[in-house]
């Protein structure tokens, strides 16, 4: 809520205990990226936009990154990078 009103970026990313990140794509992911899209945002996992995965599973879980366009692009520039 905050970050559509005032900006920045909302993070979940996965980590060396939950490498595949800690938020499941159907119930959490996926729903918050649509909302983030449609008020002009972008969501990713750092390499791939959410809403694009197709689930494997049910409780599927997957890193996020959403937020205003030009903050999340600089986090998705820091993966390639990093890469």
């Amino acid at each position: 809520h905050r970050t559509i009103l005032y900006g920045g970026v909302f993070g979940y990313p996965g980590d060396a205990k939950n490498p595949t990140g800690k938020l499941r794509l159907l119930y959490e992911g996926a729903p918050m990226s649509f909302i983030m899209e449609q008020a002009g945002g972008i969501s990713t996992t750092g390499t791939t936009r959410v809403l694009e995965i197709l689930p494997e599973k049910v409780h599927q879980r997957v890193p996020i990154i959403m937020g205003s366009k030009q903050d999340v692009q600089e986090v998705i520039d820091a993966y390639a990078a990093a890469k």
